[in-house]
C-alpha cells in the first residue's frame, strides 16, 4: 500500500462561481467591463445572457485575458498576415473578431473561425456579435461562426480551410479556458487536431492569474505530452503597461493595465521546430 505522500492528487475543478469570484477579486469585486456594451475601438460586443450553459461555462462574462489578446493583436505582436485562425471557447469573441477588424491592413488573416459550445444561447450571442460587426471585417478575410464541443470531431471546422492538403489552422487562440481542468484532455485533443502540423503554426494561450497554479500546470503538462512546447512571456508583452491605443469601454490606460497584469500568456508550437521569440 503506497504511503499518502506518494499518492497523486488530481487538481480539483473550480466551479463557475469560484472562478468568477476569484476573477472579480482582482478588480475589487467589479466586472472587467461594467458597461452592457463592450467596445474595443469600433467593435461592439455583448456577452451571453446569464442562463443555462452560458452561466455554467462563463460565456456571460468578459475576462481580462481577452483584453490582453486583443491588445496584442492591435499592436501587431501576433503575426496574422494571410494566416488562418480559430478561437475555441470564444465567449463574446473579442480576440478573434479583433483579428479580422482592428489589425493593421498589413497584418490581416485570410480566415477567422470563432467557435464556442453548441448551445443555442451561447451560439445566439456569438452570432449576434459577428453580425453586429460584420461591416468592420477586412474584405480580404473570411469570417465564420461555428458551434463546437471540445474533444469532438473537427472535420466540419477543417473543411472551412477549403484545402484538403492543409493539416490545420495556422493559429489557435485559447482565452481564459484553463480553469476548466476536467476538460483539459478534450481541449488538448482539439488543439492537437486543429493546429497545423507546420513549423510556423502557433497557439496563443492567455489565462487569468486567478486560475489555480496546479490547474495551469496540469494543462501545460498535457500539452507537452501531446508534443507542444509552450513558452510563457511577461516582459515581451509589456508587463502591466497597456500598449493599445484604441478606446476600450471608457477604461483608461491605468485600469486596462491592472486587468492586463491579472493575466498570464504563453505562445506554443510543435516540439522539434526551432523555438523563436514570438
Amino acid at each position: 500500500m503506497p504511503s499518502s505522500q506518494n499518492q497523486q492528487v488530481e487538481p480539483k475543478e473550480q466551479s463557475s462561481e469560484d472562478i468568477l469570484s476569484d476573477a472579480l477579486l482582482f478588480l475589487g469585486g467589479k466586472p472587467v467591463v461594467e458597461n452592457e456594451i463592450i467596445s474595443y475601438g469600433d467593435l461592439k460586443l455583448t456577452v451571453a445572457p446569464k442562463e443555462g450553459k452560458a452561466n455554467t461555462l462563463l460565456a456571460d462574462h468578459l475576462f481580462s485575458p481577452s483584453l490582453l489578446l486583443a491588445e496584442q493583436i492591435e499592436q501587431g505582436a501576433i503575426f496574422l498576415q494571410g494566416r488562418t485562425l480559430i478561437e475555441l471557447g470564444a465567449g463574446c469573441s473579442l480576440p478573434s473578431l479583433a483579428a479580422c477588424t482592428i489589425s493593421s491592413p498589413s497584418n490581416v488573416p485570410s480566415l477567422v473561425v470563432t467557435s464556442d459550445y453548441p448551445d443555442p444561447i451561447i451560439l445566439g450571442s456569438l452570432k449576434s456579435n459577428v453580425e453586429r460587426n460584420q461591416a468592420l471585417v477586412s474584405p480580404t478575410c473570411k469570417l465564420h461562426c461555428r458551434g463546437y464541443e471540445w474533444g469532438q470531431d473537427v472535420a466540419e471546422l477543417l473543411a472551412l480551410l477549403q484545402n484538403p492538403s492543409l493539416t490545420g489552422f495556422d493559429i489557435v487562440i485559447l482565452s481564459d479556458l484553463l480553469h476548466f481542468d476536467a476538460s483539459h484532455d478534450a481541449l488538448v485533443k482539439s488543439l492537437s487536431l486543429l493546429l497545423a502540423k507546420t513549423v510556423d503554426a502557433r497557439v496563443y494561450v492567455a489565462a487569468g492569474k486567478y486560475t489555480l497554479p496546479k490547474v495551469v500546470s496540469s494543462f501545460l503538462q498535457k500539452a507537452t505530452d501531446a508534443g507542444l512546447v509552450l513558452i510563457e512571456y511577461t516582459d515581451h508583452i509589456g508587463g502591466s503597461r497597456w500598449l493599445g491605443t484604441l478606446p476600450v469601454s471608457g477604461l483608461d490606460a491605468e485600469a486596462l493595465g491592472i486587468r492586463k497584469n491579472n493575466c498570464r500568456f504563453w505562445v506554443g508550437q510543435w516540439a522539434g521546430t526551432k523555438v523563436v521569440v514570438r
